[in-house]
């Protein structure tokens, strides 16, 4: 399997939206609510919210393709922080998992945090989400824990990771 990436733009916005509701309802069907989860794509996928997102040139979107076919997509921001690039977004779909995709696209983001020259990558990932033991694989660890309100009477207790070059 072959990976490629695709800088989104605002006419990507239909697939993204597709994208990540297909793997969100997998990813999280064991640790949300169906109806968090529907508010939570609400409120992060909305077209306004994503148009926000790929106006601004530093909070960059990939559409990951395996095969030529839509797997998945990757959102991150540049100097979030002094010399630090948030992941906000990494989105497979399910059909993808296991064949390392998702190292492929970690690997894709540090050399693009290492073009703008940040010295450290940071993200949230759910407590309960085994997506925490990729990112630890990928030299991610644990610097801090957070429960951040996310509206509506829902939160997300995460752990905070980080990647230092």
């Amino acid at each position: 399997m072959t990976a490629t990436f695709k800088r989104a733009s605002e006419n990507d916005i239909g697939m993204i939206r597709d994208l990540a509701k297909k793997s969100w309802n997998s990813a999280y069907a064991e640790i949300l609510s169906p109806e968090q989860i529907d508010y939570m794509l609400g409120e992060m996928y909305s077209v306004d919210e994503l148009m926000r997102h790929l106006q601004n040139p530093g909070f960059p979107y990939y559409l990951i393709f395996v095969d030529e076919k839509p797997a998945g997509f990757i959102g991150f921001e540049f100097n979030y922080e002094k010399d630090t690039t948030k992941l906000h977004r990494i989105y497979l779909l399910a059909e993808t998992h296991g064949k390392g995709i998702g190292k492929t696209a970690i690997n894709f983001l540090k050399d693009e945090v290492k073009k703008i020259g940040n010295h450290r990558i940071i993200l949230n990932v759910n407590k309960i989400n085994n997506a925490k033991n990729v990112y630890e694989s990928q030299g991610f660890q644990i610097y801090d824990e957070g429960v951040f309100d996310i509206g509506n009477g829902y939160v997300m207790d995460d752990y905070l990771m980080e990647f230092l070059f």
